[in-house]
């Protein structure tokens, strides 16, 4: 079938932003945003935020199963406008709240006689990923915007029978199912790491506690043998350092998932965890970088924006190197140690205290290396790392098989919509 976007939608609406605070006659939602998208297409609604609706709008702009989101504005120079979301029955069961899609963002309903939402999705999420899309994307000031109705009303799209759309969204859904139930994995292995971390570290029960007394410190009472120290004396402590100006190096760097040279770790990459896409740079642009050079098992925290968000390193199989606006702190000893404390309520709690800025929030990397930590003997370090660096190393595969099943899939994707990939002869 030929036709338009517009052919078959049933209803398109814009999103609302609301207000913060509830007010007469509001409906408390959660607003999906752009920047929401990869964690709502697996599932996870953590960070999305919880907005007042006006009742007259919430009426008219609550989500369904099935609804496609299609950001409309916003983007940046490498990550265009009309990016989309499905949003699949799961993610009504886990939340308490409706969803509505936030300003900057419309929703598409599909008519379900002619096409397939979720084969619609990925129909588009190739038109993006080839850059179709590309066209429809303008910026003359201030916010980039997608040309909605022009795409919808212009771009000529060719779907198979529906049958054929259910098998191939099926085919390609199947690869997201799996991301989804490794990425749930993940957190139960990092929820079991930071339980441990809790009862040794936070709660003192390690192993063999019972006999060790408490001694007064700078930090209230902590068993004897530990001692006090400053991050900077346990860690090295540094961050983005370029050989040459960052914006010369912009030109070089790629948003895409096949191999380069070298990998360009940024705090932006896991703000909202790491989900397995890379920026992968030339050995030239690597040149710039070398004097941040990262090394697996290596701390990451970011220092602007969401601050204080850390990460582990993990080993890519290739140089990787540390972009602007984070941190590096590579531990002398204990690196589970120091990763967990950094995560943890208090860690983080310390680092909230030396934030300041706005507009941009940022903590001072000085005050940062003299924040206090309690530090427990060596031999306790390395029997908290003997316990917990299986757990780490079964967290690092598990995202290895994500990347893995996200570059198969996006592999497969063209050739299915082309009719390569399998034989798709209509089946009822």
């Amino acid at each position: 079938m030929d036709c338009v976007l517009k052919d078959l939608i049933t209803v398109s609406k814009d999103g609302e932003w609301g207000k913060g605070e509830p007010f007469d006659d509001s409906v408390e939602m959660l607003a999906i945003r752009g920047t929401d998208f990869e964690e709502i297409r697996f599932g996870s609604t953590a960070n999305t935020p919880r907005r007042h609706i006006a009742r007259r709008h919430a009426e008219r702009k609550v989500l369904q199963p099935w609804d496609l989101i299609i950001e409309a504005a916003g983007g940046t120079k490498n990550q265009i406008t009309g990016r989309t979301v499905l949003l699949r029955p799961q993610l009504f069961s886990r939340s308490e709240f409706p969803f509505t899609c936030a300003s900057f963002s419309r929703f598409i309903r599909f008519n379900t006689e002619l096409c397939d939402p979720a084969f619609m999705f990925w129909y588009l999420q190739d038109l993006y990923n080839s850059g179709a899309m590309h066209a429809y994307h303008t910026q003359h000031t201030g916010v980039a915007r997608f040309q909605w109705t022009t795409f919808s009303e212009r771009e000529p799209l060719t779907l198979p029978p529906l049958p054929v759309q259910r098998r191939i969204a099926g085919i390609l859904s199947a690869y997201d199912e799996l991301i989804e139930n490794s990425q749930r994995r993940i957190k139960i292995l990092e929820s079991m790491a930071r339980a441990l971390y809790r009862e040794w570290f936070v709660h003192f029960r390690f192993p063999g506690h019972d006999s060790v007394p408490r001694v007064a410190s700078p930090l209230g009472e902590i068993p004897q043998g530990w001692e006090v120290k400053k991050l900077g004396e346990i860690c090295v402590v540094t961050d983005y350092v370029a050989n040459g100006s960052f914006a010369s190096l912009k030109q070089n760097v790629q948003y895409r998932d096949e191999p380069d040279y070298a990998i360009l770790i940024r705090g932006t990459d896991f703000n909202s965890g790491w989900n397995g896409k890379y920026v992968h740079v030339t050995e030239g642009s690597y040149q710039f970088l070398r004097k941040s050079e990262l090394h697996p098992g290596d701390i990451v925290v970011t220092n602007v924006g969401n601050v204080g968000t850390t990460f582990f390193v993990p080993d890519l199989g290739k140089p990787m190197t540390l972009g602007p606006n984070s941190v590096l702190v590579r531990p002398h000893m204990g690196t589970n140690f120091v990763f967990h404390y950094l995560r943890s309520d208090e860690g983080q709690h310390r680092i909230r205290g030396i934030t300041s800025g706005v507009a941009q929030p940022k903590f001072n990397k000085t005050e940062f290396r003299a924040l206090n930590v309690a530090t427990p003997p060596h031999a306790l370090l390395q029997q908290f790392d003997n316990v917990v660096a299986p757990i780490h190393a079964m967290s690092d595969k598990l995202r290895a098989s994500c990347t893995n099943l996200r570059r198969t899939r996006d592999l497969l994707l063209p050739r299915l919509l082309l009719g390569q990939a399998l034989p798709l002869n209509p089946v009822e």
